[in-house]
């Protein structure tokens, strides 16, 4: 998957491991970007075309939840993972509100981390290379190759991770999605982190639907999520 060159937004202030990070990167065939701080990270992100960003969470100038806003702002797709000697509870799910796709917490391999970029690079590519599939729930047409969900003139830009959550939701409309299920699909893992980074994403989703009170994502105790539709697409 190395062949064209993944390129790596990587944001650490360790001088050390960042260099260290870096060499390993480019080891396994990946351009990585060093920068020491995020407004330097930010620069870069601005100049050159990401494939994913690896950002740091405790750094200088401007720390990587902020940065990693900022990028949002700029580039609602590009896939961000946190670095972190923080294992609050609180802090990681700050993290995946702001749209993360994994966090590691401090110490941890170099293979690991490798073993999660290249998940969701896999993931968000093969994503980008299936054929569009667009469904229609209620007043709301969903286009998923677009990322787009509309109801009249009213168009929602969605994240990745909301676009494929709401794609495997609409592919069991009136059946129940099994939590678990969900979670190997899009998060990789069912650790508790990444289901209470789904819960959120869940939650975000009802707020884009709610213009539509036919449509309703439901709570099945235990099991996981049911979308309520009055249309089941054909496809």
């Amino acid at each position: 998957m190395n062949d064209d060159k993944l390129k790596i937004l990587l944001c650490e202030d360790d001088e050390n491991l960042g260099m260290l990070l870096r060499e390993y990167l480019q080891a396994k065939g990946f351009v990585a970007e060093l920068c020491a701080d995020g407004e330097a990270g930010f620069k870069a992100f601005l100049k050159t075309k990401f494939d994913i960003c690896v950002l740091d969470v405790m750094m200088p100038k401007k720390d990587g939840f902020t940065l990693a806003q900022e990028i949002r702002s700029a580039n609602t797709d590009v896939p961000i993972i946190f670095l972190t000697a923080k294992t609050l509870k609180e802090d990681i799910l700050e993290g995946f509100k702001l749209g993360a796709d994994d966090y590691i917490t401090k110490p941890f391999s170099m293979e690991e981390l490798v073993f999660r970029i290249e998940a969701i690079l896999r993931r968000t590519k093969g994503k980008k290379s299936r054929e569009s599939t667009v469904y229609r729930l209620g007043q709301f047409t969903f286009d998923t190759q677009k990322q787009l969900l509309q109801i009249g003139e009213k168009q929602t830009k969605l994240t990745t991770k909301e676009n494929e959550l709401l794609a495997l939701l609409c592919s069991h409309s009136n059946e129940i999605l099994q939590r678990d299920f969900a979670l190997k699909t899009i998060w990789i893992d069912d650790n508790y982190f990444n289901a209470r980074s789904m819960d959120v994403y869940i939650t975000k989703l009802r707020k884009h639907l709610k213009d539509d009170p036919q449509i309703e994502i439901i709570n099945i105790h235990g099991k996981g999520y049911k979308l309520i539709t009055p249309e089941v697409d054909d496809e």
